[in-house]
């Protein structure tokens, strides 16, 4: 269900550019354009591509009605006075387009007060991603007077020391990377620790 809610919601722009669109090249370039973004806020709601989907989700919100602007005002130019069955159309299709970017700026809202206030870990996709020859133990969460964080026991297939596993992977230092780009400030830091019997990859945030 959520998929689905998910998919209408990037496509939604697109749907509503198609019933004010009065040109074709306009209207195909300006449809093209929305239905590129949909694509790429699909490929992050699915995990296909790397990016905070909150953030996401506001980001397109915002460029959506400004395309659709655009692409209303180059076809003014070129066209004449519009119907008044059109000027409903582009009313309601202003309200839609308002309706949706207040919502997902209030879930937005909400979702930077959440993650302010709650102690959640990072996903498992914060881990850092294994080489070949190196696989997961176990995988857990842990928590302590400083928050919540991830941690995974891994092993190497091929001999390799402790050492020279946390070498591989490149985590001789603990490494810290922006988790979002407007609402969650969050820095995810990785790292990996030697625990004299194995090693542990971990994933925590850091403020």
């Amino acid at each position: 269900m959520l998929i689905v809610l998910g998919i209408l919601f990037a496509v939604a722009p697109a749907v509503v550019w198609t019933t004010i669109a009065r040109t074709r090249p306009v209207g195909f370039a300006i449809g093209g354009a929305l239905l590129a973004g949909a694509s790429l806020l699909i490929g992050v709601q699915r995990g296909w591509i790397d990016a905070p989907g909150m953030d996401a989700h506001l980001v397109f919100t915002a460029l959506a009605p400004l395309l659709i602007a655009c692409g209303a005002g180059l076809e003014g130019r070129h066209e004449s006075s519009p119907s008044p069955k059109w000027t409903s159309r582009r009313k309601g299709a202003i309200g839609f387009l308002a309706v949706q970017f207040a919502l997902t700026l209030v879930a937005g809202l909400l979702y930077a007060l959440m993650i302010s206030e709650g102690s959640d870990p990072p996903p498992s996709k914060a881990l850092p991603s294994l080489p070949p020859g190196i696989s997961t133990v176990d995988e857990g969460i842990s928590c302590g007077s400083g928050g919540c964080w991830r941690a995974a026991t891994i092993t190497s297939d091929d001999g390799l020391s402790r050492t020279e596993i946390i070498r591989e992977l490149g985590l001789q230092q603990e490494s810290c990377r922006s988790s979002g780009w407007l609402l969650d400030w969050r820095d995810v830091c990785v790292g990996a620790k030697d625990n004299g019997e194995n090693v542990t990859i971990y994933a925590t945030w850091g403020y």
